[in-house]
């Protein structure tokens, strides 16, 4: 099933895991119009003493300001309810990650949200920007980004320079997603940290990313890969962080589907004689 079906649920957390990004965002504008006012209300007695008109020249600067970035948030806002792409909110991935997701992590800290929340809050977020705009692109043009605590932890298997060394002995899903990346033709790679990840970032200079981590992985991963967009899916971690972790592999799979121009299996596409 296409993940546009869903834009309802997010990998691996509830529906509702935005909800927190949203509502820091709509206090940021309470924030904004109060700072507004306060700035324009302390100078109003001595401006008004050097010209009688610059209190109200100061006050159209101010709320020219304050409607820009209220109609920017509001913007943002219905791009997350909706999960459509509105007006000029091709650029919102880049307002999210590079401005207000750090603003937004201050002030859940002063409101008592933990960062782990915040974290799951801005991937869905970030994942309904990145369905908004519903990127298509050719197999060799998507990468599937792996941790590399997906592997058995006894393996004595080496995967992080070559995913295909992988044995296929079963005892983790690593096996599984090798196999579907070959159904569909798309790369996928194993990564031990973020230093690697860029790195593979780099040389496959993929379009979209599928990204399975935690979320502090996943957070910095989106981060730091901008403005290629991240489809984030938070890893299963039965056993604790880090250890033996485990994957959706439908939720992959659905994001394949989504991602790629066709959305059909490499065995599904016509050959270049098929009529």
């Amino acid at each position: 099933m296409p993940l546009e079906e869903e834009k309802n649920r997010s990998n691996g957390f509830e529906p509702s895991s935005g909800k927190s990004f949203v509502l820091l965002l709509v206090l940021c504008c309470f924030v904004l119009v109060g700072g507004a006012f306060v700035l324009w209300w302390v100078p109003y007695v001595g401006l008004s003493n050097i010209h009688p008109r610059l209190p109200l020249i100061l006050a159209l600067c101010f709320a020219a300001v304050v409607l820009f970035g209220l109609g920017g948030a509001l913007t943002l806002i219905f791009t997350i309810v909706w999960g459509r792409n509105l007006f000029i909110n091709r650029k919102a991935r880049g307002i999210v990650i590079r401005f207000l997701f750090p603003l937004l992590v201050v002030l859940g800290k002063l409101m008592g949200i933990s960062k782990d929340d915040l974290r799951r809050s801005f991937i869905a977020v970030n994942n309904r920007l990145v369905l908004a705009e519903a990127k298509k692109v050719r197999p060799e043009k998507l990468l599937i980004l792996l941790p590399h605590c997906l592997q058995f932890h006894e393996c004595p298997v080496r995967i992080t320079g070559n995913i295909e060394n992988c044995k296929a002995c079963g005892k983790c899903k690593i096996k599984d997603l090798v196999a579907i990346s070959k159904r569909y033709g798309v790369s996928i790679s194993v990564a031990t940290g973020g230093t690697i990840a860029r790195r593979i970032v780099v040389e496959k200079k993929p379009h979209i990313i599928i990204g399975v981590a935690c979320e502090r992985d996943l957070t910095s991963g989106i981060q730091d890969t901008y403005p290629i967009p991240v489809y984030g899916i938070l890893n299963k971690r039965p056993h604790g962080p880090c250890f033996d972790t485990d994957v959706d592999l439908e939720m992959v799979e659905r994001g394949i589907l989504t991602f790629l121009e066709n959305g059909k299996p490499e065995f599904q596409r016509p050959g270049p004689h098929s009529p």
